[in-house]
């Protein structure tokens, strides 16, 4: 008997059996049970047709309901439900052009990319293994189902995707499955780069990184990536013993750094990336170049949203190894900081307007306000109103 999540996700294996519908358990959720790995999203594979789905449950959100997939909403759990299908041609190199609805799960399994994903397993624990994938789960082997140039004409995401699981299980990719990698590889400059964005997040974030790092080197995969199709070299300046990075925003602050000829903004703008990766990436690389200069401080710790403490040691520890930090080191300094955000000071704008009557307003007021901000955060102000309007008569600014 299988255990949770699987337990949490077995009512709905039972409403669809209750039809004379087959419904599994179906890829990477298996494989990490086998693998005795953390278990993230639950999908189930079935033959029951999407709008049958639709019919029997409850809540139900169509997302990809043309190619057989909803996800079904349980006890505050989701859950992606696919009918059992044949693919057509993948003319988008993504999805299907068409599929075919089928009763039984074999040529479903088929269609799937690699041997440890193809694995299906019934509310009791049974498991349907039809291309030998525990065995290669056991020798540690990623390879494809059935002819892997095929499956990667499909989808050149899966060459990427076998890297990622390189990283993050620390397999090895067989040889045959590596040769068609490199034969497909070129038309990685086709796919959307959000997709690449997603799988290398997970592969920069993988526990054998330097695995999935030596395939790209070896396939030369990287020469077909954003930024890295123009800096090839790039890929052979990264520090060597490099530990996992847990979000893309920390992964473009590395890269610009080890080529700062790169713009943050460059790599930002070349793989899409979100408003939020934009401001992590821009905040981690100011702190370590000012870590790299003054060495750690208020100031530094005040400019550092806490979301990023642990990133910023992933990264300093890359770069200044002989400094080591520690994620209570940045909090006991944040607590003690005497203002959190510039609102925070005891004078604002207006209260420089009073002091400076004649002035016109311009750039001196967000200057002066700059400095006091500084000056509080390092402790050399007190935040009192008293205290700052006398050190602005006394460092009057420059007004033009």
């Amino acid at each position: 008997m299988v255990t949770d999540p699987f337990q949490l996700a077995k009512p709905v294996l039972d409403r669809i059996e209750e039809y004379n519908h087959q419904a599994f358990f179906v890829g990477g959720c298996v494989r990490d049970f086998l693998l005795k790995r953390p278990i993230g999203d639950i999908d189930i594979a079935t033959s029951a047709q999407p709008g049958f789905i639709q019919q029997i449950f409850e809540k139900v959100i169509p997302v990809g309901i043309k190619h057989g997939t909803v996800i079904v909403r349980h006890q505050h759990q989701s859950y992606e439900v696919t009918t059992f299908r044949i693919d057509g041609i993948y003319t988008d190199q993504r999805h299907p052009d068409s599929v075919t609805f089928i009763d039984e799960i074999d040529k479903d399994l088929e269609r799937r990319d690699f041997t440890i994903n193809a694995l299906a397993m019934d509310k009791n624990g049974e498991i349907i293994d039809l291309f030998n994938g525990k065995e290669d789960l056991q020798d540690n082997i990623i390879r494809t189902v059935g002819d892997g140039y095929e499956r990667f004409m499909e989808d050149p995401l899966r060459i990427i995707r076998a890297i990622r699981f390189s990283s993050q299980l620390g397999f090895t990719i067989d040889h045959q499955t590596v040769d068609n990698m490199i034969k497909v590889k070129r038309d990685i400059e086709g796919l959307a780069i959000e997709r690449i964005t997603n799988e290398f997040t997970k592969l920069f974030a993988g526990d054998y990184l330097h695995n999935g790092l030596s395939y790209l080197k070896a396939t030369e995969i990287y020469k077909h990536l954003p930024i890295m199709i123009e800096y090839p070299y790039i890929i052979h300046l990264l520090p060597k013993g490099l530990n996992a990075l847990y979000s893309f925003g920390e992964v473009i602050a590395l890269l610009h750094i080890t080529e700062p000829k790169v713009s943050v903004i460059a790599w930002i703008n070349a793989w899409k990336c979100s408003n939020q990766i934009k401001q992590e990436a821009n905040q981690l690389v100011d702190g370590l170049y000012y870590y790299k200069s003054n060495g750690l401080d208020q100031w530094l710790v005040y400019q550092l949203s806490s979301e990023y403490y642990k990133g910023f040691i992933r990264l300093s520890s890359i770069y200044h190894p002989t400094n080591t930090l520690s994620y209570q080191e940045l909090v006991n300094i944040e607590q003690s900081l005497p203002i959190k955000s510039k609102k925070d000071l005891a004078i604002k704008g207006g209260n420089l307007i009073e002091l400076f009557p004649h002035a016109k307003r311009g750039p001196w007021l967000q200057k002066t306000l700059n400095k006091l901000e500084e000056e509080v955060v390092m402790g050399r102000l007190t935040n009192t109103e008293l205290e700052l309007k006398e050190w602005v008569k006394w460092n009057p600014p420059e007004i033009n």
